[in-house]
C-alpha cells in the first residue's frame, strides 16, 4: 500500500518562508510524478505547484510562480516545497500527491492524482 506523509507545516507571519517535505512509501514499481494541492477553510483543493519523475519538469499556479520551488531528492520518493515570501492567502492544508498515470508529465488537477497524503497545516499570520 502506498503512502504519502507530509511535513514541515506551521505557523508563519507575512513575508516567512517554510519548506514542506513529503515521503513516499510503499509498493510501487512504476514511475511517478508528484504535486502539491493545497485547500483553505470552505474553497476546494487546487493545484500548487508539481514535478516529473525525472525531476527535470516542473508547473505552478500564478498565484506561486516565483515565489514557491518545488524539487524532487535523489531518492525520487521524496519532495519539497520551498514558499518564500509567504502572505496570508497561503494559509491552507496542503496536500502532497503523486500519480502514476502521467509520470512525465506533471500533474495540474485532482483527477490527475491516484494518491494523496493527509495533509499539512500552513498558517501565515498577518
Amino acid at each position: 500500500q502506498v503512502q504519502l506523509v507530509e511535513s514541515g507545516g506551521g505557523l508563519v507571519q507575512d513575508g516567512d518562508s517554510l519548506r514542506l517535505s513529503c515521503t513516499l512509501s510503499g509498493r510501487t514499481y512504476s514511475p511517478y510524478s508528484m504535486a502539491w494541492f493545497r485547500q483553505a477553510p470552505g474553497k476546494e483543493r487546487v493545484f500548487v505547484a508539481s514535478i516529473a519523475w525525472s525531476g527535470g519538469r516542473s508547473e505552478y499556479d500564478d498565484s506561486v510562480e516565483g515565489r514557491f520551488t518545488i524539487t524532487r531528492g535523489d531518492a525520487k520518493n521524496t519532495m519539497y516545497l520551498q514558499m518564500n515570501n509567504l502572505t496570508p492567502t497561503d494559509t491552507a492544508v496542503y496536500y502532497c500527491a503523486a500519480s502514476l498515470t502521467r509520470p512525465n508529465r506533471p500533474p495540474t488537477t485532482t483527477r490527475s492524482i491516484d494518491y494523496w497524503g493527509q495533509g499539512a497545516q500552513v498558517t501565515v499570520s498577518s
